[in-house]
């Protein structure tokens, strides 16, 4: 995950042939939706949808591959659960991980896929640091919550976003509600997650996260909720924040 120590400098890992076997099993692990990453299969959905809806609106972008012509950073993008449908929908997209073995098998399975991203073993911080250009769009889902100090992280992360552009960020706030469910109930009961996922003084609230996209430059919206529907299984968009939520910020042009 994110949070896992990262190179001094960003790198391009090569999967040599006697690797790509074992990393393509690993791969089929990420992308099979009975997995240990079925939480994320059955969140995965609403949060595309919510991007691909709020990346055409701030741009005006419609069609088929509505992302053309964008360049679109994925920070902390594990196997690729978000990176390939960007992909698809028609971004340049690069793609930064702390574990290298996640990068590792993002990077066969885009290679099975037809898929060309741009997979980094690293930190978004390094970006910078290399004097990257920056980026249209900047994703930074469920990631911030696993960094040393999530509000220079996010502060370095604003300054990824080049004029006009925006970031949605995505995580799990700090409140009982969100101890009891996300904690308590994922983790130490239903066992969505490994315990110790999550660390409750971690959490990250909107008021914290908002203030730290304003520090790097940015304009943030109100904070969306998303919440869980344990009678149809499902995850919607919710006006209730207090567990997991998703946040818009605009950076002026």
């Amino acid at each position: 995950m994110a949070h896992a120590t990262a190179p001094e400098t960003l790198s391009r890992p090569s999967v040599d042939p006697e690797e790509v076997e074992k990393f393509s099993r690993i791969a089929s692990e990420w992308w099979d939706p009975n997995s240990k990453f079925a939480p994320l299969h059955k969140f995965n959905p609403v949060r595309l949808g919510f991007i691909r809806d709020t990346v055409c609106d701030h741009f005006d972008l419609s069609g088929e591959t509505p992302f053309e012509g964008l360049r679109l950073l994925d920070i902390g993008c594990g196997g690729g659960l978000v990176s390939e449908p960007m992909a698809r929908l028609g971004a340049s997209v690069t793609a930064v991980d702390a574990a290298e073995a996640n990068i590792k098998t993002a990077s066969v399975h885009a290679q099975e896929s037809g898929l060309t991203i741009d997979y980094r073993h690293g930190v978004a911080e390094q970006l910078l640091e290399e004097g990257e250009a920056q980026f249209d769009v900047v994703l930074n889902l469920e990631v911030m919550e696993h960094v040393a100090d999530p509000h220079q992280f996010l502060i370095d992360s604003a300054h990824l976003v080049k004029p006009g552009g925006l970031m949605i960020g995505a995580t799990i706030n700090r409140t009982p509600k969100a101890f009891a469910l996300a904690i308590v109930g994922a983790e130490w009961v239903l066992g969505w997650l490994p315990r110790g996922t999550h660390r409750f003084n971690k959490l990250v609230k909107p008021t914290e996260l908002s203030a730290a996209l304003r520090a790097g430059g940015m304009t943030p919206d109100d904070a969306i909720g998303v919440s869980y529907n344990p009678l149809n299984d499902q995850w919607s968009l919710s006006a209730d924040p207090s567990v997991n939520y998703m946040m818009i910020a605009r950076k002026p042009g």
